[in-house]
């Protein structure tokens, strides 16, 4: 699988990159998702210690540990859960990063982790501690690089003239394209890396969207209606329609753009997995490919706000 530069790290990772929190609580079978990851030639793998009060990242830590040279491990923290375990509150001290990190090194059963990122971000937070509490961690060895997890322009921009953040994590689809006004120019100038979440839009773009679509009818998806998601979907169907898949076309529409270094998608079965393997390893868009599903965009989101 093809292998991209996050940044200007030294870090290589896998264009498709795998979101474990889909991983579910059976530990036999999130071992068996990330072996059959690995055999596919995915090396990027994404936890978090929000994910199941801490269980994924065991999970992960459990089936990495024998290969952790030969993997890019990321996970995130800044989100922090009451005692009760019913709800959490917003934390990016950097009192309690520097404590949360070592409970995220004692769940992957490593010394140090490739990316950490903080899980989100306001303009309110104190964001010159939390970035020095990143720097420290960086000289400490305890990480390799950082990076956030945010949608929100301010924040990024905040992170790109203050911290020195290899990637951005963002949500980012052909359902989804306000990264590409807000975001993506700024971090490609400044050698910033995106990576991917939700490529597939909650499933929609994939060869079994259409039975997602009932789950949307009377509340939308973004700014889409029922029945424009559906007019969409569609039409974007048939832009590749004898030799790829929707899936493929998802996914490669967001890696076509040199600022995405990798696409991290949840899989809960080795199906979907394999589906995933396969649009990444499709044949890139055609630029007139790329220009039609812009065009379809924006005439029906110009519809949609009429």
């Amino acid at each position: 699988m093809e292998k991209r530069r996050l940044g200007t790290s030294d870090l290589l990772v896998s264009t498709l990159g795998l979101g474990c929190m889909s991983l579910g609580t059976e530990q036999k079978h999130a071992v068996n998702m990330i072996d059959e990851a690995l055999e596919y030639g995915i090396n990027y793998f994404d936890t978090a210690d929000l994910y199941d009060f801490g269980l994924n990242e065991e999970f992960v830590g459990q089936a990495l540990k024998k290969r952790r040279n030969d993997i890019i491990l990321a996970t995130k923290v800044g989100n922090r859960w009451n005692d009760a375990k019913d709800s959490w509150t917003w934390d990016p001290s950097k009192a309690y990063i520097k404590e949360e990190v070592k409970e995220s090194l004692r769940r992957l059963q490593t010394d140090y982790i490739d990316l950490y990122q903080l899980h989100g971000g306001t303009v309110e937070d104190n964001i010159e501690e939390t970035i020095e509490a990143f720097e420290e961690l960086k000289q400490e060895g305890v990480i390799r690089y950082y990076g956030i997890s945010s949608i929100r322009p301010n924040v990024i921009r905040e992170y790109v003239q203050n911290s020195s953040i290899v990637s951005v994590m963002m949500q980012y689809s052909l359902l989804d394209r306000r990264p590409e006004e807000s975001a993506l120019p700024l971090l490609h100038d400044n050698g910033i890396s995106v990576v991917a979440r939700g490529p597939v839009a909650k499933g929609l773009l994939t060869e079994k969207g259409e039975q997602k679509l009932a789950a949307f009818e009377g509340k939308g998806y973004l700014d889409y209606s029922g029945t424009e998601l559906a007019k969409t979907i569609e039409e974007f169907r048939h832009v590749r329609p004898t030799h790829s898949s929707l899936n493929s076309t998802a996914l490669q529409y967001c890696l076509a753009n040199p600022t995405v270094a990798s696409v991290v998608a949840g899989a809960s079965s080795s199906s979907q997995l394999r589906e995933n393997v396969k649009a990444v390893e499709a044949s890139p868009l055609q630029p007139t490919e790329i220009s039609k599903l812009q065009s379809i965009f924006k005439a029906n989101q110009y519809e949609a706000h009429r």
